[in-house]
């Protein structure tokens, strides 16, 4: 085991090596940049603002001015001449599994658990390199990304991390084959052994998996509520857990000042969460006109992700995966429908798994909300509206500070972005030609305004 860790971390070495030659946040950072003559779109705006200069000392933008911005006293200060180019927030994804989003799912039960995470990390450089600043991590053993990332070992987003998802016995999270079941008492799977799921099933094993992952530092936790596509063992119709078992891990949490999300698409897996007192829904394709109301009524979050088949899809046509996901595909539009009608609070989140290709469409994925939103209000949700959501995990946010905004006093994760994505949001499509600049928490990570 010691020979393993070592051959690991010499491994993520390499990687953040090459790394810190392709971003610019390696290179010493002056203490203040100014970026002037930009028009900002601040976050929660339907238009941008006027010609701006915008400072930004350690990692907080500390002032917004139309007139020019003095260089601060004794301070070195980077300019970035924007052109009347549009200053934005950096963009949240309010759903991933960073670790398994670019290696296939065979690769990710059988593979040495070290290549996943090579792989993850050299996919959070990306995610970065994409413009997304941010992330609520669902469901993965992401916790030594996390602080590799936060300690500048490697570049990547910010990340809210769950941990292991909690899953029963042949659910969502349940990826035992056939011949380890039944299980011997006490025996722990391959994706128990490495952090990437947790079976439980009783009401005091659930709230002991909670505390676990809150123990290593979760700042919120992830239950799977009902069936899911990916998984092999449940229809989508099914519920999961109990009233008592999703309640355990809710007191859990809100003992620790955070909150419970679920995994959940149909009205029962559903409307049961809401009564265990869970304050968000992740997906919900199949909800119902009443479901959708009773979430607006609770104040419940309403965590969507914009699954079409417009993508190469991960499973082989035919299978059962591939039915469950046509058939979830098939809610997209309704759900989105009630989420508007019922003005419940909706965060964006893309959900790519096992699939380089389909992550590094993340912006393909957030330009096509359109279909339901206006460009203004896409932007919105990837940027204030889903800061609000990562806002809920209170004193377990892992990054203090205002986040989603350009606004004095916020944490400074800012994009320039060369044209205006209000008028044309088809720009994130393509980061790496219209993103000039990517700043998370002061830092610049790219700059090509020179």
């Amino acid at each position: 085991m010691q020979l393993h860790s070592k051959s690991v971390l010499g491994a993520l070495l390499v990687l953040s090596c090459a790394t810190a030659q392709a971003v610019d946040a390696q290179a010493p950072q002056a203490a203040g940049v100014i970026f002037e003559n930009v028009r900002i779109f601040n976050g929660t705006s339907g238009r941008l603002s006027g010609p701006s200069n915008v400072l930004v000392m350690g990692s907080v933008i500390t002032s917004i001015s139309s007139a020019p911005i003095a260089d601060p006293s004794a301070t070195s200060v980077t300019r970035i001449h924007g052109g009347g180019r549009t200053l934005m927030p950096g963009l949240i994804d309010a759903h991933t599994h960073i670790m398994f989003a670019t290696v296939p799912q065979a690769a990710v039960l059988t593979s040495d658990i070290g290549y996943v995470h090579v792989a993850a990390t050299k996919a959070a450089t990306e995610m970065l390199m994409r413009g997304f600043t941010s992330i609520r991590d669902l469901g993965g053993p992401v916790f030594g990304l996390k602080r590799g990332i936060d300690t500048d070992l490697v570049a990547g987003p910010r990340i809210w991390p769950a941990g292991a998802f909690i899953s029963q016995t042949g659910g969502h999270g349940d990826f035992r084959l056939p011949n380890e079941l039944p299980a011997p008492p006490g025996h722990f799977s391959f994706s128990e052994r490495v952090g990437a799921a947790a079976v439980a099933d009783s009401a005091d094993t659930v709230r002991q998996r909670a505390r676990e992952q809150l123990a290593l530092g979760a700042s919120q936790i992830k239950l799977m509520a009902g069936g899911g596509v990916a998984s092999s063992y449940d229809p989508l119709d099914v519920t999961q857990y109990t009233i008592p078992e999703l309640r355990a891990a809710v007191e859990a949490a809100q003992n620790w000042g955070t909150y419970v999300t679920v995994h959940a698409y149909t009205p029962h897996a559903t409307r049961q969460a809401i009564e265990a007192g869970v304050a968000c829904i992740d997906h919900g394709q199949l909800l119902d006109e009443s479901t959708a109301k009773l979430m607006a009524d609770k104040g419940v979050w309403w965590s969507l992700q914009p699954f079409l088949d417009d993508q190469p899809s991960a499973f082989a046509e035919g299978s059962a995966n591939r039915k469950k996901q046509l058939e979830m595909y098939g809610g997209t539009d309704t759900a989105y429908a009630l989420a508007k009608k019922f003005k419940i609070r909706t965060a964006w989140g893309t959900d790519t798994l096992f699939s380089a290709e389909n992550a590094a469409k993340q912006g393909e994925i957030l330009a096509k909300m359109v279909r339901w939103y206006t460009p203004a209000e896409v932007l919105k949700m990837a940027t204030a509206d889903n800061a609000e959501l990562l806002a809920l995990s209170g004193l377990r946010s892992p990054y203090p500070g205002k986040l989603g905004v350009v606004e004095e006093g916020a944490l400074a994760d800012l994009l320039l972005v060369d044209g205006d994505p209000i008028q044309n949001i088809r720009l994130i499509e393509d980061p790496a030609k219209n993103f000039l600049v990517i700043m998370k928490d002061g830092k610049i990570y790219k700059n090509l305004v020179r």
